[in-house]
């Protein structure tokens, strides 16, 4: 391993990064490094410009990538080799605006019930009733269920931020019975090739797709799709905007206010919070 490269992982760990910010960067890094046939620290501006531009024009990676190269190449100069400014002039494409297939409740019941597994079923419901990242999901314990208080502890979540959740009563209710029929010790959905660790994200992203599939719901969208499901339904439900910010771990109210523009029609009643599995429930019935 490289000086420079050891630098910026520390730096990247001082700073709390998730693991997968840290493979990130260093791909990004490693690959300018690679272009070029040198170390970063020997590549000048006009270098960087002409890097970037080969990334939009001749890669044509996506709008999200170029960002992503962006922020890598701006830490790696800024907070480890110490530039005092990152004034190079980057142009890469304007990000789209895109709403996403947003899933009703008839499909996340629908998605639910063609999980016939019920440790995968667990998992997903969780995800959508408590409206969590995949990487929150699988790192679930035990312990991080207060049943007393129905909160739910979100440990080092997005931006290294600790949380709590609503569970709301039927959520907790299957909980219980998942926990009487498992007894997991310490992650809530172990790894069951290795039980000291918890279920990959890989796998969980599988059962999603899966039980999609088995479903018949034909929209386009990953697991995170759960997640923006918990949003937008608890927004048609009434909750306030403040609220729905907190209970999904945004640090930018603004990433929540796209909830209200993709759900045009919300309630203004105020209502505190839904139980969303009950209500996909009910409505299967």
């Amino acid at each position: 391993m490289t000086p420079l490269r050891q630098q910026m992982i520390e730096a990247m760990r001082q700073r709390g990064f998730s693991q997968r910010t840290h493979s990130s960067y260093l791909a990004a890094v490693t690959d300018l490094a690679r272009y070029y046939h040198r170390s970063p620290d020997q590549i000048d501006t006009v270098q960087l410009q002409g890097y970037f531009n080969h990334l939009a024009q001749e890669r044509e990676l996506s709008a999200a990538t170029c960002r992503l190269h962006l922020n890598a190449v701006r830490f790696l100069y800024l907070q480890v080799l110490k530039w005092t400014t990152f004034d190079v002039p980057l142009v890469v494409p304007k990000k789209p605006q895109r709403i996403p297939e947003l899933l009703t409740r008839e499909e996340v019941g629908r998605i639910l019930r063609a999980c016939e597994n019920p440790k995968h079923r667990m998992l997903l419901e969780l995800c959508y009733g408590c409206g969590l990242r995949v990487s929150e999901l699988v790192s679930t314990r035990v312990r991080h269920i207060d049943g007393e208080r129905h909160l739910l502890r979100v440990e080092q979540g997005k931006g290294a931020k600790d949380r709590l959740v609503i569970i709301a009563p039927r959520l907790l209710e299957k909980l219980r019975h998942y926990w009487s029929r498992y007894r997991p010790a310490d992650w809530l959905f172990p790894n069951a090739n290795l039980p000291t660790a918890h279920l990959s994200i890989t796998t969980a992203q599988k059962v999603f797709g899966h039980a999609k599939a088995q479903s018949g719901v034909t929209k386009i969208g990953g697991i995170h799709s759960l997640r923006h499901a918990y949003a937008t339904h608890q927004i048609e439900q009434g909750v306030p905007i403040n609220q729905l910010q907190r209970l999904l771990g945004h640090g930018n109210l603004q990433s929540t206010m796209r909830y209200l523009h993709w759900v045009p029609a919300q309630r203004q009643d105020g209502q505190s919070h839904a139980d969303l599995i009950a209500m996909v429930e009910t409505s299967h019935d």
